[in-house]
């Protein structure tokens, strides 16, 4: 719409990553995320990420499907909602463990407006099926149903785009995110230590900087009752891939002031969105076309 202002034009804002150590109890979790939200919000953040699994983080299916909730009868959403809705902001719940079935879930995302409504919800597309070299293995298709759906919403700031964690190893999904207008692109994540140590940085700042957008990227920190290690290490990096802050690996508030006029001047400097070019690999074509992307609004 020609009235609607341009990135360069949209209000700076504060941004906070809440780092967590989720439990085997959603009521453990919850108590531990509200705290950090309240704290956060007391600092003026606007926008609130929690990471991937915010309500429980467990080894085994059995714990599982022991304590997760549809999410009509969910109580941690109800108490997000609740305290979006009391703090005036918007809070991203990175994911929950859904329970779609008595032996599905989904791995769901959910953006809170600041009168408490859920305007986007996500589930995550890529399922981490892997056994890693010092002997862990994951399993997420065993337990999780997969999503088709990318969610873009409209921000005060600009559009933010959302993801999931696994999600950020396949590039064509942010390129999509990035040429539909987003200029903040959501990473929330449990990443394992083997692999954020050694592949964490790299991909999400590769993910800012050949999309000109920002990174929020709120994660696990930590040993956590079942005996998993998480990486830790949450980020908010700006378009020229530089991190603004960084987190540790203990649970806590990582925040960063974010002005949206820097994704205008670096897709300016470097223009390569605009240079992208659909191609053919043996004669089929290839990109992001398949990709299939919801717009919502705020």
């Amino acid at each position: 719409m020609s009235g609607e202002p341009t990135i360069a034009a949209k209000p700076a804002f504060k941004a906070a990553m809440i780092q967590m150590r989720s439990a085997l109890s959603p009521a453990e979790s919850l108590k531990q995320a509200t705290e950090l939200i309240r704290e956060a919000a007391v600092q003026g953040a606007l926008y609130v990420q929690t990471p991937e699994m915010t309500n429980v983080l467990t080894a085994t299916g059995q714990q599982l499907f022991s304590v997760i909730a549809e999410e009509s009868s969910d109580q941690s959403l109800t108490a997000f909602r609740a305290l979006a809705k009391e703090l005036g902001i918007y809070l991203h719940i990175g994911s929950l463990a859904i329970r779609l079935t008595a032996e599905r879930a989904a791995n769901r995302g959910f953006l809170i407006d600041p009168q408490g409504e859920i305007v986007a919800r996500y589930d995550k597309i890529h399922m981490f099926d892997v056994q890693l070299a010092n002997g862990e293995t994951y399993r997420e298709s065993a337990r999780y149903q997969p999503g088709e759906v990318a969610p873009i919403v409209d921000l005060p700031w600009g559009k933010i785009g959302i993801t999931i964690c696994y999600d950020m190893r396949f590039p064509a999904l942010y390129r999509a995110l990035a040429e539909s207008g987003a200029a903040f692109l959501t990473m929330p994540s449990a990443f394992t230590k083997p692999t954020g140590e050694a592949h964490w940085h790299i991909l999400l700042r590769a993910r800012a900087i050949e999309n000109g957008a920002f990174v929020f990227a709120a994660a696990q920190a930590g040993t956590h009752e079942s005996g998993r290690l998480s990486y830790g290490h949450s980020v908010i990096i700006d378009p020229w891939g530089t991190i603004l802050a960084e987190g540790g690996t203990e649970p806590g508030v990582i925040m960063a002031n974010i002005d949206p006029g820097k994704v205008d001047s670096v897709r300016k400097s470097i223009p390569s969105l605009q240079h992208g070019r659909r191609f053919t690999i043996h004669g089929e074509k290839t990109g992001p076309d398949h990709l299939h992307l919801v717009k919502g609004s705020a």
